[in-house]
């Protein structure tokens, strides 16, 4: 809840920080963009880390981290500095202490029945927490100004420590593993295989519509004239919506083929978005949006997650899942920057709204090719059969 909740706010800050500093939306934008692709190239690292010493230590390290970053940032007035700040340390913070940490460490404590819930409520907290910090942040911004709301984000990270002693109970998965070294070989075997691709080449389009998304949906708002609250509630909707949708995906993955979860999820998009362009831009139309998109926003990450521990077992899901993450997140500084580049060159979001649309019709169509596997023993980490 706090790692992504902060993340997923920062695009609340852009025209503050533009208005204090003068850096200009395209280079706030890249900054952002870095912290996309460094959120998701930590994941893998992290993972191994977290694969072969167990996740305490992690989790410790990318709390403080985050909030670090969170911290320096209202003492920076140029762009190199923000990379620095946002794009780097505050995204390896919230990277490290995600997604590929926080479901690994549960598949390697849980039986194979229990792991796509498990997935759908850590999934969920995340979005509960950008239901949470959204409109709480915007407040603050409002009354005690961006730095302010920048500080009490790194306090908030910080206050999260205790919560890790409860969270990385011993895993005898963890503990008593002897073949460490075997790391490389299995990247290796992912790496050769042809469903794992395809899963990427769909998690990179789901980067690349959050992170446009998280980070200039509040200037698609001010385009509208709009007040700027209604950009962040309609970020916390997305996050509501998303708590419903990561546990329904969740529930999901014990009865469907995740591949087929994943083509309708991201069908479902494209179809949103073509709603959203032809409707008129009021505030209950960001609603109606938030609330759609929301359903699907990271709930693609449970049966991501699941087809991924189908195939390559659980021993390191961390690692192999991170590595996943990290093309989500290329698509993720793919969407920040280009979106800042589009804004500042036509004036609008036009061609990122097109570009979202067959990205997705794209991402539902690769999915359906996986070679998922079927079913995975009770007694083993590894797959016992696999079917298209």
């Amino acid at each position: 809840m706090v790692t992504m909740g902060t993340r997923q706010s920062f695009g609340l800050f852009i025209s503050p920080i533009n208005s204090s500093t003068g850096m200009g939306i395209t280079t706030i934008s890249l900054a952002l963009a870095i912290g996309q692709f460094t959120w998701g190239a930590i994941q893998p690292i992290a993972g191994a880390i977290a694969d072969r010493y167990g996740p305490r230590l992690v989790l410790q390290a990318a709390l403080v981290t985050l909030a670090i970053g969170c911290a320096m940032t209202p003492f920076i007035d140029n762009g190199f500095g923000l990379a620095i700040a946002l794009g780097i340390l505050a995204s390896m913070g919230s990277g490290a202490g995600s997604f590929s940490v926080l479901i690994g460490a549960a598949a390697q404590r849980l039986p194979f029945e229990s792991r796509g819930t498990a997935s759908g409520v850590i999934n969920a907290g995340g979005s509960f927490g950008q239901f949470i910090f959204a409109p709480i942040l915007q407040k603050l911004i409002q009354s005690a100004g961006w730095m302010g709301a920048m500080w009490a984000m790194a306090v908030a990270t910080l206050a999260a420590l205790p919560l890790i002693g409860k969270l990385t109970g011993p895993s005898p998965a963890v503990t008593h593993h002897s073949d460490d070294s075997r790391l490389g070989p299995a990247v290796l075997e992912a790496l050769r295989n042809p469903s794992y691709w395809l899963l990427h080449a769909g998690f990179f389009t789901c980067g690349f519509h959050l992170a446009f998304l998280v980070t200039h949906l509040p200037g698609e708002v001010n385009l509208c004239g709009l007040p700027p609250s209604v950009a962040s509630w309609s970020l916390a909707i997305i996050g509501l919506a998303n708590v419903f949708g990561s546990l329904y995906a969740g529930s999901c993955v014990a009865r469907y083929r995740s591949k087929y979860v994943l083509a309708v999820m991201y069908a479902s998009r494209a179809l949103l978005i073509v709603g959203y362009l032809w409707m008129p831009r009021t505030e209950w139309t960001y609603y109606l949006f938030a609330a759609g998109l929301g359903f699907t926003w990271l709930a693609t990450v449970p049966p991501t997650a699941a087809i991924v521990g189908k195939l390559f077992g659980t021993r390191y899901l961390a690692t192999l899942f991170g590595l996943t993450l990290l093309s989500h997140q290329i698509g993720g500084f793919l969407g920040a920057w280009l979106g800042g580049v589009t804004i500042s060159k036509f004036g609008d979001f036009s061609w990122m709204w097109y570009a979202d649309i067959v990205l997705a019709i794209m991402a539902a169509l690769v999915n359906l090719p996986i070679k998922e596997a079927v079913v995975v023993a009770p007694q083993r980490n590894r797959p016992v059969a696999a079917e298209s």
